[in-house]
């Protein structure tokens, strides 16, 4: 409506322009203010009427936007409503899902840890039961240790004490038993005739004498004893006595895994200086050098202050055994110093030598000593080995030896190689050339099978004669083997 409105003024808008334009210019004039004032007019009206469209139209929109408002706010508290029990049934829901979740959450936890509990309290108690026998077990344990050390300490003690009670005891029981018998022998006397009295001396005279001679080989055992307990006691008291047998137990080793030439004994180590090692094992020269390089091997018994340390330690003397200790550390480096000054003289010997303590135990407390075995390698280039010790480092060094052999021996195996390499291809070309005769030989045998064949095809209808009487007929004189077989 208001579209065509607007069209109807601009089509009298144009009109009006076109007659001012047409008409006179006097009558122009006089139109063009009645045209004006019509046009004024006529605009007015259309304004008023535009007006009024527009509020009719203005009235209908919102008239039109209550209803759509009242109708979608109708429609939102239904939604609202709708939305709202949803909600409600779906909270009731969730509760009651969540609630029984949670009951059944708290059941479950609450058997979950009672189940905890139980095995935690097993566990606890099979620990704390573990832990009482381990603890039982250990304390057991080292109260037989302690029994048995106990035991060996107070051993030698006793041996001598039960020997000299024994001997007490068997002299007392030997009188109780002969006055014993020399009352029993009083009253036979009284009760029997001289013949059973006689009888009863004879027996018990011969009794004594036979317990006096278990008495006296007795008396002899003991005194080999004490003279053998006498003897290891003065060959453990001298210091000579004490060299010469850990020598003799270096040179047993040494012999039982070397060769006689792989080692010596009484080596000069520097010529002209007149200080010879024990034993010194004789290792080959490298490069050049054609003369042996020797890694000498003295033998040391620090006997006194180690057995100060046994001391020291059965009478549980922390003070003593402190200085006992220090003592054999002092003892020990004053040896290997010795050693390391004497013999160490490269490129003669090696630059280290090896102090070996013959006495497993003594070289177990040695190595007890903190940083003692490292500060002598270091300081004093000597490295301590005992009797297992050695024995492996001996062992290892004749492997060593049997692989330096193989190696000398390396460039002999490669010429025998070379030659047999040589004989080898000799024997390969004649080998083919008896292959080749070998194949001749063949084809010339397979061309006589072919004839022979074709021979015996051809005379396949001819009858054969008798064997004797064909030899006979072509002269062939008979095998000797065939003819000894025949006559048989």
């Amino acid at each position: 409506m208001s579209l065509f409105v607007l069209v109807l003024i601009l089509l009298l808008q144009a009109i009006l322009v076109f007659r001012t334009f047409v008409s006179p210019r006097g009558a122009r004039e006089q139109d063009s203010s009645a045209w004006a004032a019509a046009l004024a007019e006529q605009q007015r009206r259309i304004e008023q009427t535009l007006e009024e469209q527009l509020r009719k139209e203005r009235d209908e929109a919102n008239r039109r936007a209550r209803e759509l408002r009242e109708e979608v706010a109708t429609q939102i508290g239904a939604l609202r409503e709708s939305s709202e029990k949803k909600q409600e049934q779906v909270r009731a829901a969730l509760t009651g899902s969540v609630v029984q979740l949670q009951q059944s959450n708290e059941v479950k936890l609450a058997e979950i840890r009672k189940t905890a509990d139980e095995k935690l309290d097993a566990i606890r108690e099979a620990g704390d039961a573990a832990g009482r026998r381990l603890r039982t077990d250990l304390h057991e344990r080292l109260e037989d240790f302690r029994k048995a050390l106990e035991a060996l300490r107070e051993g030698n003690e006793k041996k001598l004490q039960e020997v000299n009670a024994v001997l007490g005891e068997g002299v007392a029981k030997l009188q109780e038993s002969n006055a014993a018998k020399l009352e029993e022998m009083r009253k036979t006397v009284d009760e029997k005739l001289h013949g059973a009295l006689e009888k009863r001396l004879g027996e018990s005279f011969k009794q004594v004498s036979e317990r006096l001679e278990a008495v006296h080989a007795g008396l002899g055992e003991m005194q080999s004893l004490a003279n053998g307990v006498g003897d290891l006691k003065r060959l453990m008291g001298n210091v000579k006595s004490r060299g010469t047998w850990g020598e003799m137990q270096l040179g047993g080793l040494l012999e039982s895994f070397l060769a006689p030439e792989q080692f010596g004994s009484n080596v000069e180590i520097a010529p002209g200086s007149g200080e010879r090692v024990e034993f010194a094992i004789r290792l080959p020269g490298q490069g050049e050098r054609t003369e042996p390089v020797w890694l000498p091997i003295d033998a040391k018994f620090p006997q006194e202050d180690y057995q100060r340390l046994l001391d020291a330690e059965e009478r549980a003397d922390p003070a003593g055994i402190d200085a006992a200790r220090k003592g054999l550390d002092r003892a020990v480096r004053l040896c290997a110093k010795e050693i390391g000054g004497k013999y160490i003289h490269p490129p003669r010997t090696t630059d280290f030598a090896i102090l070996f303590v013959p006495v497993e135990s003594l070289y177990a407390e040695i190595l007890r000593a903190p940083g003692l075995a490292a500060a002598l390698q270091q300081e004093a280039k000597i490295i301590l080995a005992g009797p297992t010790t050695l024995a492996a480092l001996l062992n290892s060094l004749q492997m060593g030896f049997r692989t330096l052999a193989i190696q000398q021996r390396t460039s002999e195996v490669w010429e025998v190689l070379g030659a047999v390499k040589t004989e080898f291809g000799k024997f390969g070309q004649v080998l083919h050339k008896v292959r080749k005769k070998l194949d001749e030989a063949s084809n010339v045998m397979d061309a006589a099978d072919r004839r022979s064949r074709a021979m015996e095809r051809k005379l396949r209808d001819v009858e054969a004669l008798p064997e004797p009487e064909a030899a006979g007929l072509l002269q062939l004189e008979e095998p000797p083997g065939e003819a000894s077989a025949a006559s048989v």
